[in-house]
C-alpha cells in the first residue's frame, strides 16, 4: 500500500503518513526524522525498555517509545521537542555513565597491558602456552554514536556511581562477553530467542542487577550456543563482541556481497581493513533479512590463510602422484613456475591429448562455489574447445537425482517456492535433511512459522535439532524412504483427501499411481519403514487436509540407488494433494553449495547446456552452434563417477579419459570410494587442477594454478530460492594468484579458442551477458545493469518490467503437457545391505560448522576451534552393546576402506547406525562409502552402506 493510503498525522509540525502497521520509530525514519533508540532494531520486535526513543504526543501527560507505539489519525508527535530531547539525552547519559571507561580487543601473546587481569584463553582454542588479553580502546558501540550525536557528555557526579567491573567472559572461540557495558536492552534475547530461535540467551535476575545469561549461567564457550553471533549483531554497546573486532570497529571500507558457503544465499557486508577482510555483517536480503549462521558469520579469514596457493606450481619430473604423508613439504613435490610457464603447460598438454586421442579423452569438473560466470565459462570451454560434453560438477553428488525427477515430472529442475513461503505454510514437511546444521538460516524461518503454529513433520533417520520445534517426528529406517512415502501416498487416496479437482485439471498418470499404490497401505508398510500405521496416516491426513504445506528435502533424499524415486514419491505427494502453486506449498529441493543452482543452470552438467536444454536435441544443439560459432558434440557426455570410471579404461578404450582440468573441486575427497577415485586421478596422464589451496585433488595435479576466492571476485550467484544475486570483489587474490575469470580465458586461448570479454573484472558483465542470451527463456529480464542496482532478481524473469517470479506453477506446468506427470515407484534396497561382517549402517553428512570437504571451513580458526578433530555419533544404546564410550577413539571400517575417529554419543542417531561428517581430510568418509549409482541420475549412493565399528 502506498504512502497515500496510510494514516496521517502530525510530526514535528509537518503532515506525515505511516504505513500500515507502521510505529510511530519506523514512520519517522521514513520521513528523515531520526530519533535516538537502543533497544530496538530492524528485525527485532519492539521492546520499549530502554525509553531512548521517546516522544511528546499532545493531550498524553507521559512521554512515549515511539518504537512500539502506533500512529493513529490526526495524533500530534514532537520528536525533538525540548521535553523530548531532555528525555533522550538523560536516558543516554544515564546508560553512558554505567559504561566502563574502556572496551576491550583481543590480543594474541603474553604481553603486559592496562587492564585488571589477563585472562588464559585455553578454552578460546589458543595453542599451549598462547594468551590473549584485554586492551583499553574506549568504544561503545551505537551508544556512543547516539552521545555524539545528541552532544552528551557524563556527568562526575554521576560517572562516581558506576557499577562495579564485572569478570569478562572469553569462552567461546569467536565472541567475547563483556556485561560491564550491557546496557539490558535484550536486544541480544530477542535476536537468540525469537529471530534465530536458539533459545540460549535470557534475562536474569532483576533491578541494576540484571543481566543477559547462557542456559543455566554458563559460561559462552560452554553453553549450547551455536555461534551464530546474531546477538553480537544486534547489541549496541559491545557488551557482545566479535573478537576480531572488539576495540577497534573502524573499516577502510565494507563490501556488500553474498555468503560463500551454503546455497540460502545470504546477503552480507565485508568489513575490509588494510586489504584484510575483519567482520561481516549480515545484510538485509530477501533470504536471511540480516541473519547469518557461524560459518557466514565466523569463517571468512579461511581466504588469509597461510596455505592459500600464490604462484603456480609444477610437479617435478620423476615425482609419483599419491596422497601426501601428514605434514608433507610440498615443495618436494611442485616447483614454483611463471603464469606463462603454467598455463602454456596446462593447456598445451589437454590440446596435445585432444589432437592425439580425440576430444572424449578429456573431461573439465566445474565448481558450484564459484561464480555463474565462471561455470558458464567453464561448461563452453569444455564443450568448444575440449570438444566433448565430458563437464560435471558436485551436482551429481548432492541433487542429480533431485533434478532428474523433478524434469521428467514437472518440467523444472529448480524450487516451486523460496524458503521463506513456510511463513504461509501450515504444514511443514522436511525429510532427508538437517537445516539447522546445513542451511541454519533457512532453518529459523521453520523454527519462526512453528512458532507462530505451523507444523513441522520431521522425517529422517535421524531426530535432529529441528525435531525439538516439529509437530511430528518420523524417524524412518535408513534407506526406506520409498516405502514411508508411499504409505503416505495411499492414506491420502484410501480416506478420500485426493484433491480431486486440482487431479482433473492439472495432474496426469494419477490412475496408474492409485492402481501402483494398492499394496503400500500404511499398515503394510510400518514392519518396513518402521513407523506404526496411525502415526503415518495422521501425518498423511494433516499434509493432504492444511490449507497450504510445502515439502523441502535434502540429500539424504537424493543420495540413494532409489533417489530419483524418492523424488517421484515427493512430487506425487505434493500433486494429489494439490499443495504446489500457492504460496505456502510447494517442492523445495535445498541446495547445497553456494552456487550449485546456478552451476547447474549455466550448464555444467553433461547432458545439458544452459537452461536444461538437451545436447542431444538437433535444435537446441543447432542454437548454440550458431551462437558460440562451433561445432558441438551430440552424445550426452561421462559424469563425474563415470568419468573417473573412464580414467581407468584400458588404452584400447575410445572413450578413455585421459586429461582433466579441475576447477575448484575435490574429487579426491568428495568423490565416493576414494581410494579408486584418488587412483584414477592419479593415473591420468595430464591433470590440471586450479584453485586456491592445494586440496587433495590438487595433490595428484601436473599443473596448479592459484585462484581467487570467493571475497575476490565479482560475479553473480544464484541460491535455492533461484535468486540471482550479485556478489562484489572485496579484497585481491594473494601474492600472484589471479581470478578464475581470467585464467578460464587464458585457457581458452591455449586451447585455440578466440574469446574476447571486454570490461572490468575480465569481463564479467560481458559474459553475464551472454549467459543471459543463452538462457534468455529464465533470466532474459535480469540484466547486470539491473542486478547492480537491485543487487538480487528471481527468475523466471523474462522481461525488464517483470519482478521476478518466486513462485513458479501458478497455472500450467512446463511439460509437453502442461500437467505434473506422476511416476510410481517400487522399493528398491540400497545396493549393500549389512550383515554379520558390517552389521551398522553407515549415514554421512554435513556438521554445522565445516562445509563440503573442509577445505575452507578447516583453515578458519574459529570454525576449527569449535570442531577441530573428526568424530562419530552413535546412540547410547548401540553404544553400550558394543562395549564402546563417548570420548574413545574407534575405527569404521567398511569393504573399501577404514578410518579412525572418536566417538560421540547422539541419542538421536538411529540404532544400528553411525553419522560421520565427510569434512576431515585424516577420516574421510568417502573412503567407505558405496559408489553404486542411481540409474536415472546417475547419483551414487553416499549415504547408505555396511560397516563396523570397533575400539581403536
Amino acid at each position: 500500500m502506498s504512502a497515500a493510503d496510510g494514516i496521517a498525522f502530525e510530526l514535528d509540525g509537518e503532515v506525515v503518513r505511516a504505513l500500515p502497521g507502521e510505529s510511530l520509530w519506523q514512520a519517522a525514519r521514513r520521513h528523515g526524522v531520526e530519533i535516538p533508540h537502543l533497544c530496538h532494531t530492524d528485525g527485532l520486535r519492539p521492546d520499549g525498555n530502554c525509553r531512548a526513543c521517546v516522544v511528546e504526543i499532545d493531550g498524553e501527560r507521559t512521554l512515549a517509545p515511539s518504537c512500539c507505539r502506533a500512529p493513529t489519525p490526526g495524533m500530534q508527535v514532537r520528536a525533538q521537542s525540548p521535553r523530548a530531547r531532555a528525555a533522550q539525552r538523560m536516558v543516554v547519559e544515564l546508560l553512558l555513565s554505567d559504561m566502563p571507561d574502556t572496551g576491550y580487543q583481543w590480543r594474541d601473546g603474553p604481553e603486559s597491558i592496562n587492564t585488571t587481569e589477563t585472562i588464559a584463553a585455553s578454552a578460546s582454542g589458543v595453542s599451549a602456552g598462547g594468551q590473549k588479553s584485554l586492551k583499553n580502546v574506549g568504544q561503545h558501540g551505537e551508544l556512543s554514536q547516539w552521545a555524539e550525536r545528541l552532544q552528551v557528555a557524563v556527568r562526575p557526579a554521576l560517572a562516581a556511581l558506576r557499577r562495579a567491573p564485572l569478570a569478562p567472559d572469553v569462552s567461546h572461540p569467536a565472541m567475547a562477553v563483556q556485561l560491564d557495558a550491557c546496557i539490558q536492552c535484550g536486544r541480544c534475547v530477542r535476536a537468540c530467542r525469537e529471530e534465530q530461535a536458539n533459545g540460549v540467551i535470557g534475562m536474569a535476575l532483576r533491578g541494576a542487577g540484571a543481566r543477559p545469561v547462557f542456559d543455566l549461567d554458563d559460561p559462552m564457550g560452554l553453553s549450547t550456543c551455536v555461534g551464530c553471533g546474531e546477538c553480537v549483531q544486534a547489541c549496541p554497546t559491545g557488551a557482545l563482541s566479535a573478537k576480531p573486532l572488539v576495540g577497534s570497529q573502524a573499516m577502510d571500507r565494507s563490501v556488500d556481497s553474498v555468503c560463500p558457503f551454503c546455497g540460502v544465499g545470504c546477503l552480507v557486508t565485508w568489513q575490509v581493513r588494510g586489504e584484510k577482510i575483519v567482520g561481516v555483517q549480515g545484510r538485509d536480503g530477501p533470504a536471511n533479512e540480516g541473519r547469518l549462521c557461524v560459518k557466514g558469520r565466523f569463517g571468512f579469514d579461511y581466504i588469509h590463510h597461510p596455505d592459500r596457493l600464490t604462484v603456480p606450481l609444477i610437479r617435478k619430473p620423476g615425482v609419483p602422484k599419491g596422497m601426501p604423508e601428514p605434514g608433507a613439504d610440498w615443495r618436494d613435490t611442485f616447483r614454483e613456475a611463471s603464469w606463462d610457464e603454467a598455463l602454456a603447460l596446462a593447456a598445451g598438454g589437454l590440446r596435445q591429448l585432444r589432437d592425439a586421442h580425440g576430444p572424449k579423452a578429456l573431461a573439465g569438473f566445474g565448481s558450484a562455489k564459484g561464480s555463474n560466470e565462471e561455470a558458464y565459462l567453464f561448461q563452453k570451454l569444455v564443450r568448444t574447445g575440449f570438444g566433448s560434453n565430458n563437464v560435471d560438477h558436485c551436482t551429481r553428488l548432492c541433487h542429480a537425482s533431485s533434478v532428474a525427477a523433478l524434469l521428467e515430472g514437472v518440467g523444472s529442475g529448480a524450487v516451486s517456492n523460496p524458503v521463506r513461503d513456510v511463513e504461509f505454510s501450515e504444514l511443514i514437511f522436511v525429510i532427508g535433511s538437517n537445516p539447522t546444521a546445513n542451511h541454519p538460516v533457512a532453518a529459523t524461518w521453520m523454527k519462526n512459522a512453528a512458532a507462530r503454529g505451523a507444523k513441522i513433520v520431521l522425517a529422517d533417520p535421524r531426530i535432529t535439532d529441528l525435531g525439538a520445534h516439529a509437530w511430528r517426528t518420523l524417524a524412518f529406517r535408513a534407506d526406506s524412504d520409498v516405502a514411508l512415502l508411499n504409505a503416505l501416498l495411499h492414506a491420502v487416496i484410501d480416506e478420500g483427501l485426493v484433491n480431486e479437482a486440482f487431479v482433473r485439471e492439472r495432474v496426469e498418470g494419477f490412475d496408474a499411481l492409485r492402481a501402483h499404490l494398492a499394496p503400500f497401505s500404511p499398515e503394510a508398510m510400518a514392519p518396513v519403514c518402521g513407523i506404526a500405521a496411525p502415526l503415518l496416516r495422521e501425518v498423511a491426513r494433516a499434509f493432504a487436509t492444511a490449507k497450504s504445506a510445502m515439502i523441502l528435502w535434502g540429500m539424504g533424499v537424493s543420495q540413494h540407488v532409489h533417489g530419483t524415486d524418492n523424488v517421484r514419491c515427493l512430487i506425487a505427494l505434493a500433486a494429489i494433494t494439490g499443495q504446489i502453486g500457492r504460496p505456502g506449498t510447494g517442492l523445495h529441493p535445498l541446495r547445497g553449495q553456494n552456487n550449485v543452482q546456478g552451476a547447474s543452470d549455466a550448464g555444467l552438467i553433461p547432458m545439458m547446456l544452459p537452461n536444461y536444454q538437451r545436447v542431444d536435441d538437433p535444435a537446441v544443439r543447432a542454437w548454440f552452434e550458431d551462437f558460440w560459432g562451433q561445432p558441438l558434440d551430440s552424445e550426452p557426455g561421462y559424469t563425474v563417477v563415470e568419468i573417473l570410471h573412464k580414467a581407468l579404461a584400458p588404452d584400447a578404450d575410445p572413450h578413455k579419459i585421459r586429461g582433466m582440468y579441475i576447477l575448484g573441486e575435490n574429487p579426491a575427497m568428495s568423490d565416493p570410494d576414494l581410494n579408486h577415485a584418488r587412483h584414477a586421478l592419479g593415473s591420468l596422464s595430464h591433470l590440471v587442477v586450479q584453485d586456491i589451496f592445494l586440496t587433495e585433488t590438487a595433490w595428484l595435479a601436473d599443473v596448479v594454478l592459484p585462484a581467487s576466492s570467493w571475497m575476490e571476485k565479482t560475479g553473480t550467484a544464484s541460491n535455492t530460492d533461484r535468486m540471482v544475486q550479485l556478489g562484489r570483489r572485496a579484497v585481491a587474490p594473494p601474492g600472484d594468484a589471479r581470478a578464475d575469470l581470467w585464467i578460464l580465458q587464458q585457457m581458452a586461448s591455449g586451447m585455440g579458442l578466440a574469446w574476447h570479454y571486454p570490461g572490468a573484472h575480465d569481463g564479467v558483465a560481458a559474459v553475464y551477458e551472454e549467459m543471459r542470451c543463452a538462457m534468455h527463456a529464465s533470466i532474459a529480464g535480469i540484466t547486470w545493469e539491473r542486478l547492480e542496482s537491485e543487487g538480487s532478481v528471481t527468475y523466471p524473469c523474462l522481461s525488464l518490467d517483470d519482478p521476478g517470479q518466486p513462485i513458479v506453477f501458478t497455472e500450467r506446468f512446463p511439460t509437453a503437457s502442461g500437467r505434473v506427470r506422476l511416476v510410481p515407484a517400487g522399493l528398491v534396497p540400497g545396493d549393500e545391505q549389512p550383515d554379520a561382517d558390517y552389521p551398522l549402517v553407515l549415514i554421512t553428512g554435513r556438521q554445522l560448522e565445516h562445509w563440503h570437504t573442509g577445505s575452507m571451513t578447516r583453515r578458519s580458526q574459529v570454525l576449527d576451534a569449535i570442531e577441530p578433530v573428526a568424530t562419530a555419533s552413535m546412540n547410547g544404546a548401540a553404544m553400550a552393546r558394543l562395549g564402546l564410550a563417548a570420548g574413545e577413539r574407534v575405527v569404521i571400517a567398511s569393504r573399501r576402506g577404514r578410518v579412525e575417529v572418536l566417538l560421540r554419543q547422539d541419542d538421536g542417531t538411529p540404532d544400528a547406525t553411525v553419522f560421520l561428517p565427510f569434512a576431515y581430510r585424516e577420516a574421510a568418509a568417502n573412503l567407505l562409502t558405496n559408489a553404486a549409482l542411481d540409474p536415472f541420475g546417475k547419483i551414487p549412493e553416499v549415504k547408505y552402506c555396511a560397516v563396523a565399528v570397533v575400539k581403536r
